[in-house]
């Protein structure tokens, strides 16, 4: 089984439920589309969302590039540890804006190594 493309659809899907939650937030709370302020649940709700999506646009790329070079386990297990971070984030954000810093570091530390990862895999110069 590919770990890493599985770790991939599951940040994908994960996304995903983001995205109803807020579908679902502006039915709750009378958030006309296109508007993105309003009640703020709605918000906290939008903002886990948006957060989420541009924490992918370095997250996906770091994974696969980082898989290239190191073993898929370890890719893999760096990149279920961001999903975890993402729940953590969701939960905490959705409870106290304030609280969220345990989930985000979750997130954006597996980032940064999957990244380092990435870039000396490149400067050694071997795939695996």
């Amino acid at each position: 089984m590919n770990y890493v493309d599985l770790v991939a659809v599951l940040a994908v899907l994960q996304l995903v439920f983001f995205a109803i939650l807020v579908g679902r937030a502006r039915g709750l709370y009378g958030v006309e589309a296109p508007a993105v302020s309003g009640h703020e649940m709605f918000e906290r709700a939008y903002r886990v969302q948006m957060n989420t999506v541009e924490l992918m646009v370095i997250f996906l790329p770091s994974l696969f590039i980082a898989a290239k070079y190191w073993p898929q386990s370890y890719v893999a297990g760096v990149g279920a540890i961001y999903l975890v971070g993402r729940v953590l984030y969701w939960r905490s954000y959705s409870a106290a804006p304030a609280s969220r810093a345990i989930g985000f570091a979750l997130s954006m530390l597996p980032i940064l190594a999957l990244a380092i990862g990435a870039i000396v895999g490149i400067l050694r110069g071997t795939a695996t």
